[in-house]
C-alpha cells in the first residue's frame, strides 16, 4: 500500500488534488484508516492517477476524467478526440480574436460597428431558450447577463448561473467583425418585448461598447457589461462528438407532468446544513427516462440527481414534443436537447447523490 504522499510523488498530482479527486468520486483510495483517516492506495492505482494528472494538464473537465477512468481504451480515445476538437475550436476562436486586436492596434482606430439582421422569431426563440439560466447573484456580475457571440452567418446566445447553462443560436446577415459582448439582462428583457412585433425584422448592433436592438423603428440599447464571461465551452458536448453519454428520448409534456405530480419521488440531501430535495433520473429500459426514489439508489445503475425546478425550467425553455436527455453518471452534467436543433440546448449541473 502507498500513502497519499507516495502516490502524489509517483503520479505528479499534489496531495490536495488527490483529496479532491477522492471527494469527487474520481479516484478513491483503496483503504481509509477508520481511526486516523489516512488514505492508502495500491500499486494498481498509480497508472490511473498518472492518467488523471495528464488529463487535467490538458484541461479536460473532471466529469469527463471520471468517465475516462471507467471506460475501455477505445472509448477513452473517442473522449480524447472530442476534447482535442474542443481545444482546437478554442484555439481558432483565440486566433480570430487576436487577429482582430492586431488590426485595431495597427490601425490605431476604435472598434467598428457590427450589425446583425435576423428573424424576429428566431431571435425571440433564442432568447427564450437561454433566459432562464441567467445568474442573479450580485457577487458574480459576470453571470448576470447573456453572452452574445457572432460568427460569419449568425449569433449565439449563452447564459449560466453556475448551476445550469443554456445555449441557443440564430442565423443572421452579419455586417462587420465578429463580436463577443455581455448584454445586461435588463436589455435582454426589453429587447424580448420588442420582438412581439410579428411583421418586423430585428437588427442587433454592437458598436463602441454599446448593444442595441431595433425592431420596426423602435430601439433599446445599453452599455455592454465590462466583465469576462466564463469559458462555457468546457461544459459543452457536441451532438456530433459521438460522446459517451446515454441519449434518451422523452416526451416533454409527460416528463413535466411526472415532475409536478404530487407523488413525484425525490431524494433528500443536505447542502450547507439545509435539506435539499433532489430529483433523480435514470433510464426506464425502453429508451426513455424515469424518476427514481431513495430506495432505488443502490448498485451501479446509471442515474443523475438534479434540481427538479431547474429541470422544469429547462423543459419549458426547450418547448414541447420530444426532447433528448443525455446522462452519463452521477457526477456528469445532464444535457437537455432538441432532436431537431443541435444549436439549442441546456446543461444542468448534477447534485451529488
Amino acid at each position: 500500500m502507498r500513502s497519499i504522499g507516495e502516490l502524489a510523488r509517483a503520479s505528479g498530482l499534489t496531495v490536495s488534488a488527490l483529496r479532491f479527486y477522492d471527494s469527487a468520486g474520481v479516484l478513491a483510495p483503496a483503504l481509509v484508516d477508520p481511526v486516523t483517516g489516512y488514505r492508502w492506495y495500491t500499486d494498481d492505482q498509480v497508472t490511473p492517477a498518472r492518467l488523471v494528472a495528464g488529463l487535467r494538464r490538458v484541461g479536460m473537465p473532471v466529469a469527463e476524467i471520471a468517465v475516462a477512468l471507467r471506460c475501455e481504451p477505445a472509448q477513452v480515445h473517442r473522449l480524447l478526440d472530442a476534447h482535442l476538437r474542443r481545444l482546437e475550436d478554442g484555439l481558432a476562436d483565440a486566433r480570430r480574436e487576436l487577429s482582430r486586436i492586431r488590426t485595431l492596434i495597427d490601425a490605431g482606430e476604435r472598434p467598428t460597428a457590427t450589425s446583425l439582421a435576423l428573424s424576429r422569431v428566431d431571435l425571440a426563440a433564442a432568447v427564450d431558450a437561454v433566459r432562464f439560466a441567467v445568474g442573479a447573484d450580485p457577487e458574480l456580475p459576470m453571470l448576470c447577463g447573456v453572452l452574445i457571440e457572432s460568427d460569419a452567418d449568425g449569433v449565439r446566445l449563452v447564459a449560466t448561473d453556475r448551476h445550469r447553462l443554456a445555449v441557443a443560436r440564430a442565423g443572421a446577415r452579419v455586417d462587420g467583425p465578429a463580436v463577443r459582448v455581455l448584454a445586461p439582462v435588463a436589455l435582454v428583457d426589453e429587447a424580448r418585448a420588442l420582438l412581439e412585433d410579428a411583421a418586423a425584422e430585428a437588427v442587433l448592433t454592437v458598436a463602441d461598447g454599446t448593444i442595441s436592438v431595433t425592431v420596426a423603428g423602435r430601439a433599446v440599447d445599453a452599455a455592454a457589461l465590462p466583465y469576462d464571461f466564463p469559458d462555457h465551452r468546457r461544459l459543452l458536448r457536441s451532438a456530433a462528438d459521438g460522446g459517451l453519454a446515454h441519449r434518451l428520448i422523452v416526451d416533454a409534456d409527460a416528463l413535466r407532468a411526472a415532475l409536478t405530480s404530487a407523488d413525484a419521488p425525490v431524494v433528500t440531501r443536505r447542502h450547507d446544513g439545509v435539506p435539499l430535495a433532489v430529483t433523480v433520473l435514470g433510464p426506464d429500459g425502453r429508451g426513455g427516462v424515469r424518476l427514481l426514489g431513495a430506495d432505488e439508489l443502490t448498485g451501479d445503475a446509471l442515474r443523475v440527481g438534479v434540481n427538479g425546478g431547474y429541470l422544469l425550467q429547462a423543459l419549458d425553455a426547450a418547448g414541447r414534443g420530444q426532447l433528448l436527455l443525455e446522462l452519463d453518471g452521477p457526477i456528469a452534467p445532464l444535457a437537455v436537447r432538441r432532436p431537431d436543433d443541435v444549436d439549442a440546448f441546456s446543461v444542468l449541473m448534477p447534485i451529488r447523490l
